[in-house]
Order: C-alpha cells, then structure tokens, then sequence
C-alpha cells in the first residue's frame, strides 16, 4: 500500500541527511520509525480510551492486587 506524508522542511532535511550518511533510504527510515513508535502510540490511546469508559461508568476498574492474585503473582 501506498501512503503519501508531507513531511516539515526541517524534519525531511534531517531524514535526507541520515538517509545519504548510512546508505539508506529516507523509507526505511520513516517506517522504522513507524514501527517503534506505534506500539506507544496505542498503548496511550487505548489507554485513554478505557479511562473514559471507567469514568462513564461503562467499565470496571480491576485492583492490580486482584489481577496479581488471579495470575499468581502474589501471595
């Protein structure tokens, strides 16, 4: 799939740069940093999210003692 990103002048200076130091391109370049950074990104958002649904009261709260327990990990 094709995506499209209009990148700030600076910030495609500097990936234009680090692309011709090391050899690569400004793609794979762009895509690791796609990779690293999408696992945080939904973690935050997901997060966020689940906190909205406890607060409206549409789900529960689980004490991390109890899931602890559940699992084992506690006494």
């Amino acid at each position: 799939m094709s995506v499209s990103l209009r990148l700030p002048p600076e910030l495609n200076q500097r990936l234009s740069h680090l692309a011709e130091q090391t050899g690569r391109s400004k793609t794979f370049y762009m895509l690791e940093a796609i990779k690293q950074h999408l696992d945080d990104l939904e973690d935050v958002y997901l997060a966020e999210r689940e906190l909205e649904a406890v607060r409206a009261g549409k789900s529960k709260a689980v004490p991390l003692e109890e899931v602890m327990k559940q699992y084992g990990l506690a006494d």
